[in-house]
């Protein structure tokens, strides 16, 4: 009796309906399943951020409406953050936005800014919120790709001049979902400068910059000078402090863009519940000490992997960012035929490269988030089936 509207039509097919089935099959079966297929942190939210929400949520003013902006201690707090962390100003009032995390913010952009028809230029792989945030919003994602001989990072000057005057937005994601790799400031000026020439808004996922290993710190495009002209930054609590399931995040950069996604927001949201807001305060101002015990965590959990991974003959591309491990598959097998053979015969989810798009194709994502011990279990699994 119902038909889709056209624009859920243009939607790709959800090419893990299939994987799901399987797993929740050999769950039935009780099998022991190790799930590596999402990228949500098993390490708890800390303490002090859960008490606070605690105190938060008996204070009565947190029980109405909250602003559509976000609390502007938070945008604050948002705003001193970026400011220690990249020494980047921002304008708390004109240059930050709350969101519902980051993926509400993400999925949004295009809806203020493209008309029917436009390009935005999308990565692949990639997170497929980009594209699909494209569609919904009846512009035509154009993908360009991410490939291993260039480190995945993009190579502008391969996209044809006629696509890019009709581009709107161009989404880069650094560190890189999936492919785990981070990106150097000099790149990041060359793609401001691109934007600036082409007119064109360069929105970026800056999602997992806490997550690195050792002296360098993956880079905000907002501080290449001239940046804020162009740019709009999307961040998230929820891989840096373990807040997945609260869903806040934040929107930085040209008051025009944040501005343009709010115009959005206070149209189809009543923004982040305070008492949340008041835990990512908390959650910001938590410092080092506590961001450097997650990253040891991380970093156990990726050598481990690597060196089993290594002894099992499996590909993978090293990198000191994110808790993702892109790994290529065996030969005989595609990436959605390997994962469905994981979950067949050892009872394995992992990711299929293929679902971040076509430049994914011959790949698997292993997200490094269970135990260490559950992690070489998996792969003693692998070596056993191969």
């Amino acid at each position: 009796m119902f038909e889709f509207a056209q624009r859920l039509k243009k939607l790709p097919p959800y090419l893990f309906a299939e994987l799901d089935r399987k797993k929740r099959e050999k769950l039935e079966e009780g099998v022991d399943v190790i799930d590596l297929g999402v990228g949500d942190p098993d390490l708890p939210t800390p303490e002090p951020v859960v008490e606070s929400c605690k105190r938060a949520l008996e204070d009565p003013k947190n029980h109405k409406y909250p602003s559509y902006e976000g609390l502007l201690e938070f945008r604050e707090a948002v705003a001193n953050w970026y400011k220690r962390r990249f020494g980047v100003s921002l304008d708390p009032e004109r240059e930050v936005i709350a969101l519902i995390g980051s993926k509400e913010g993400i999925a949004h952009l295009p809806l203020a800014f493209v008309e029917e028809g436009d390009f935005v230029l999308c990565p692949s792989p990639a997170y497929p919120v980009y594209s699909i945030g494209t569609t919904l919003a009846g512009g035509e994602p154009i993908f360009y790709p991410l490939k291993e001989e260039n480190y995945f990072l993009p190579d502008l000057n391969e996209i044809p001049e006629e696509i890019l005057k009709r581009t709107k937005i161009l989404w880069i994601n650094y560190p890189n979902n999936p492919t785990s790799v981070s990106i150097t400031l000099q790149k990041l000026e060359e793609i401001v400068e691109f934007c600036r020439r082409y007119n064109i808004i360069l929105a970026s996922d800056l999602a997992y910059s806490e997550i690195y290993f050792g002296e360098v710190k993956p880079p905000s495009v907002l501080q290449v000078e001239g940046a804020k002209e162009v740019c709009i930054e999307f961040h998230s609590l929820s891989k840096t402090y373990n807040m997945t399931g609260w869903r806040i995040g934040m929107a930085v950069g040209n008051p025009k863009l944040v501005e343009g996604l709010g115009k959005v927001k206070t149209n189809v949201d009543s923004g982040q519940f305070n008492a949340i807001q008041v835990a990512g305060i908390t959650a910001l101002n938590l410092g080092e000490e506590y961001l450097k015990k997650v990253r040891e965590t991380y970093k156990e959990r990726r050598l481990a992997v690597e060196e089993a991974l290594e002894k099992v003959g499996i590909e993978f591309i090293r990198s000191n960012t994110t808790f993702y491990l892109w790994a290529k598959v065996p030969k005989g097998f595609d990436s959605v035929g390997f994962v469905s053979y994981l979950i067949e015969k050892c009872g394995i989810v992992c990711t299929p490269g293929s679902g971040f798009g076509k430049e994914g194709e011959g790949y698997f994502r292993i997200s490094l988030t269970v135990p260490t011990q559950r992690l070489l279990e998996a792969v003693e699994r692998i070596k056993a089936n191969l």
